[in-house]
């Protein structure tokens, strides 16, 4: 179950009434309140998987409903077909649920009643036309044209999937695909298999086009509902100046923020990506709720409660990393020489501060940010531990980091950004 976390006015959350106008909302147990959302409406920026706990929203995704339209007794293989492939297929028994008439008990209304309202109050209408027309009614229109033009009147996304390639089919049925035919794509198979992959393919782009899946690199993706206009021009303007004081960087301050991303390869269709939003947003985490990072310190060497000190950091990717260092770096052990070598006596930290800084910037610039889990960074007594959500890029392994081994970064567009000393990469268009 997904989990929407209350979250206090000042950090900039919008009223549920206005981020979800169409949920539906149940109180239940104390101050739980249950809202029901179309995953098409969803804003993914808010979701966040927590224990269930007080004074918490809680989202229950309803799946998006598919209306499969056909004669029925053409197309039994393929209606069972598609039945098994959607039931048993984890992507789509996430996201989708069918509606197939024969699976419907007897009722007392009116069939064609029922088959009518469940196209109207379905997401997608799946249409498998082959040779025969089926039953007519009084007024010589079948079941699947109803269902095909009440999808049409009702504004219901349509996928047409044509079985075969001769013409040797009901007059009725070839008028119905040459209805079809106005403003749709049209897909045709032959066997059972083959709708099941072309349904497939269908419906992963639906969820791409819905944002409900990224089929792009997560920092090359546009960062759902964030604009030019969430982002900051001072923290811009503060990495012109450092990247012209770094190296002969081309663009100075004042440069428009369309320009200084389409520098940086942080545009995808005019809008900014979810690397520009990590380093220069406002408030990055109102769009990517868990890209924050958790700060504890533990005076022994196990975690134990109560945690003496703990923070959770908000900000863009730079913040963070100065915010987790100044952390690390404020309770460990710090010596101070003398000025017989400088008029600057000198700093040694007990962890090396160019170790730490290093660590901590691998973790945010390196980090899985599709994860709801966040950077954490753990000082004990012994040591100090920086853990981050993800998994080694293909096609590394835990033995190749013991030897000499390629780099393949996570995040490319993002990598640079994290650190002053790296800025020099964003111009080699990494």
């Amino acid at each position: 179950m997904a989990k929407l976390q209350r979250t206090p006015r000042r950090d900039g959350c919008l009223p549920i009434q206005k981020l979800y106008p169409d949920a539906t909302t149940k109180v239940t147990n104390g101050d739980i309140l249950k809202i029901r959302v179309n995953p098409c409406h969803l804003r993914q920026s808010a979701i966040q998987t927590t224990n269930t706990a007080p004074n918490q929203y809680s989202i229950i995704m309803n799946p998006i409903r598919i209306f499969i339209s056909s004669v029925q007794r053409e197309f039994a293989q393929e209606r069972a077909a598609l039945r098994d492939y959607l039931h048993a297929d984890p992507l789509m028994r996430k996201f989708f649920d069918f509606f197939l008439f024969e699976d419907v008990p007897a009722l007392d209304h009116r069939p064609d009643n029922l088959y009518l309202d469940e196209v109207e109050q379905s997401d997608l209408y799946v249409g498998l036309f082959g040779n025969d027309y089926g039953s007519e009614d009084p007024d010589g229109i079948s079941p699947t044209e109803r269902e095909f033009d009440q999808a049409t009147a009702s504004g219901v996304h349509r996928l047409i999937f044509v079985k075969g390639t001769n013409d040797d089919r009901h007059p009725k049925i070839l008028a119905l695909i040459r209805k079809a035919q106005t403003g749709l794509i049209r897909k045709r198979f032959n066997t059972a298999e083959e709708l099941v992959t072309a349904l497939y393919a269908a419906l992963v782009e639906y969820l791409d086009s819905k944002d409900l899946i990224r089929s792009e690199p997560f920092d090359a993706s546009p960062c759902s509902k964030a604009s030019l206009d969430d982002l900051n021009s001072e923290q811009m303007d503060w990495f012109i100046r450092t990247a012209r004081n770094a190296r002969d960087f081309p663009l100075t301050e004042g440069t428009s923020a369309e320009v200084l991303l389409g520098h940086l390869n942080l545009l995808n269709g005019g809008r900014p990506t979810n690397a520009a939003v990590l380093a220069f947003g406002k408030t990055p985490q109102q769009f990517l709720i868990a890209s924050g990072v958790k700060c504890a310190h533990f005076h022994g060497t196990e975690v134990a409660k109560p945690i003496p000190s703990y923070q959770v950091y908000k900000g863009t990717a730079f913040q963070l990393v100065d915010q987790a260092v100044d952390f690390v770096l404020s309770k460990i052990a710090l010596s101070v020489g003398t000025r017989a070598e400088s008029v600057r006596a000198p700093v040694s930290y007990e962890i090396p501060k160019e170790v730490v800084t290093e660590a901590i910037v691998n973790a945010v610039a390196h980090r899985d940010y599709t994860s709801n889990a966040s950077v954490q960074v753990m000082l004990f007594s012994d040591r100090l531990e920086i853990l981050n959500p993800g998994r080694l890029p293909y096609p590394l392994t835990l033995e190749q980091l013991r030897d000499t081994h390629p780099s393949v970064p996570n995040n490319r567009l993002l990598d640079p950004c994290t650190s002053p000393n790296t800025l020099k990469r964003w111009e080699q268009g990494l």
